[in-house]
Formats: structure tokens, sequence, C-alpha cells
């Protein structure tokens, strides 16, 4: 499947049109075309690289995923390597890679899935119509928003989970532990490949701007200046959510050594209450005479002796938090 649009002097002449076309609409100056490939084959790859003249690394590139989000400057085009990202359940997160291809006046995106919806691209297209006239800047200006917004929308939604997380440290039961060590690690993971992502994302933005590759018009140059501010934002809060996690996680480990000095005290308060009894008791049974020997005497002295001394232990153990 491929999607195809014709800008000419500004304004949308054609969408639709066959692929075979875009060498005859590329000979116009006026003209700016667009055209989108959904996980292409090899052979149409090489048709169209003949077509638009485009170097055998950035299609070998494509044709190579897992690539790191980056820019390559080639003569006759410019070659972009970003992704999309989506949270596909609670804490993983779906890439679909987008290669672009950007020349004088054709820009062409190859998706490897159907996760990035074009269909938000092009309506982003058409509510800017007036800076159309500004040809591949402005188609290219539309892809990266669309990028950069859902990069910003994912560090929202695991900034609200980490902030969860946060308070479910201090509300969890016993049984929970276990769970909530998963849910750290998760995300602790989600953080560190959606960094992976969006960090490189600063330099293709910021080298775009650069006044010597001619890409940015400079009427165009404020919309690329708030994408990168945007991309910043993200940058930045990506780095924060790295250090909140593993604060998460500090704060965990913090916590449980707490709850294991509670126990140990307890069980230790509890040991001493009990090692009064058995002292006094052991002393009784002595085989030798002592007073209050063989005598009613001496077994309520010893009986005494073990409640008093217990309950004042339990007093003192507890008055110091520690039963």
């Amino acid at each position: 499947m491929a999607r195809t649009r014709l800008y000419r002097d500004g304004v949308l002449e054609a969408e639709g049109f066959p692929i075979a076309d875009v060498s005859e609409y590329i000979k116009d100056p006026s003209a700016t075309v667009w055209f989108d490939l959904l996980a292409p084959t090899p052979e149409k790859l090489a048709v169209i690289s003949e077509e638009l003249g485009l170097h055998p690394l950035a299609v070998e590139d494509v044709l190579h995923p897992h690539q790191r989000p980056k820019l390559d400057v080639y003569d006759s085009h410019l070659f972009i390597t970003m992704y999309v990202v989506k949270l596909a359940d609670d804490t993983d997160l779906k890439l679909t890679e987008v290669s672009v291809f950007v020349t004088k006046n054709a820009l062409v995106t190859v998706r490897s899935d159907d996760t990035c919806d074009i269909d938000s691209v092009v309506a982003r297209w058409d509510a800017s119509p007036t800076l159309a006239r500004y040809g591949v800047a402005f188609l290219l200006h539309g892809l990266l928003d669309y990028v950069v917004d859902g990069h910003f929308d994912v560090a929202q939604t695991l900034d609200d989970r980490v902030e969860s997380l946060e308070e479910e440290l201090f509300t969890e039961r016993p049984g929970d532990v276990r769970s909530t060590q998963r849910k750290m690690f998760d995300l602790r993971r989600t953080t560190v490949r959606f960094r992976r992502v969006v960090a490189p994302m600063r330099e293709v933005v910021n080298s775009l701007i650069r006044r010597d590759l001619r890409v940015v018009a400079p009427e165009m140059a404020p919309y690329y200046q708030d994408v990168y501010d945007h991309v910043l934002r993200v940058s930045d809060w990506t780095e924060s959510l790295r250090e909140l996690v593993g604060n998460v996680y500090e704060t965990h480990l913090n916590l449980q050594g707490n709850r294991m000095n509670d126990i140990m005290k307890r069980v230790t308060s509890w040991a001493a209450i009990i090692a009064v009894p058995t002292l006094i008791t052991g002393f009784y049974g002595q085989n030798v005479p002592f007073p209050g020997f063989s005598q009613p005497l001496g077994f309520w002295t010893s009986c005494v002796t073990i409640v008093v001394a217990s309950s004042v232990l339990y007093r003192v153990f507890r008055k110091n938090d520690w039963i």
C-alpha cells in the first residue's frame, strides 16, 4: 500500500496517484511530492531508489530495522530514522520505525508497521494549508511534530505511573512486595528503552535547523524551533523519570530494611520476655536445696517473679515501640 500527495505552489493538487508518476512530478520545481510506503519489499525500494537517486546505504538502513534515531546527509538527499512510540499495555513500549527520505521537492516516508497513524500526520498538514507553500520543510515539520507529541504523551503516562508506584510503596502489604518489585523492574526497563529513542532526537532536530543544510526556510524556522523545544523537554523529562525510578527502587529497599529491623526488634523483645520465665523455672529446677525448696512458698515466689518481670519487660518494650 502507498499513499501519495502532490502540492503545486503550496496548493494540494492531487492525491492517491500511482508512485510511477512521481518521477514526472518532481521534475517540476514548483511541485512538492509526498508518498508513504508501508513495509515495502526490497524490490519496490530498489525501484524508488533508482527514480529518486537515493543512496544505497540509506536504502540498506531501511531494509535492516532497529536503527538508532539519526540524520544522515547525502549529496542528493537527507535520510532520517525516528520512532513513533506508544504504550501497548501498562509498561510495554510499542515502537514503529519510520524512515524518511528528504529531497529538494519530495518527502518519502517508510513505516515498518501501521502503528504509526499516518492519517493524523495528514490531518496536521491539512490544518495548516497556509504553510504548504514551504514545500518539503512544511511536510517534514508536520511529521516531526506528530512523532514528538507522541513522545510527550508517553512521558506523561510514565510520569503518572511513577507517582502511582511511589504512593504504592507506603501502602503495600507484605504479600504485595513481589508484585511491586516486578512493577518497578518493568517501569525501569521501559524508561531505559524510551530514553534510547528520545535522546538522539535532540541531535536530529538540531541538525535540521542548521542553515548549511538549507532544508528549513527562514519562515519555517520558528516552527522547527518549537519542535526542538518539545524534544528538549521530553529528553529532560525522560532523564528525570529514570532518576525517579531509581529513587523509588532505593526507597523500596530502605523500606524493606526498616521493616526487617522492626521484625527483628519484635522477635528480640519476645525472646527476652520468654527468657525470664525460662531462667527462673530453670533455676528452681535445680537438684540442690535453696530457700523455698519443696515448699509452696517457693512455687508462688517463682510464679510472681515470672509475672512481674515479664510485665515490666513488656511495658518497657511497648513504650519504646519494639512490640
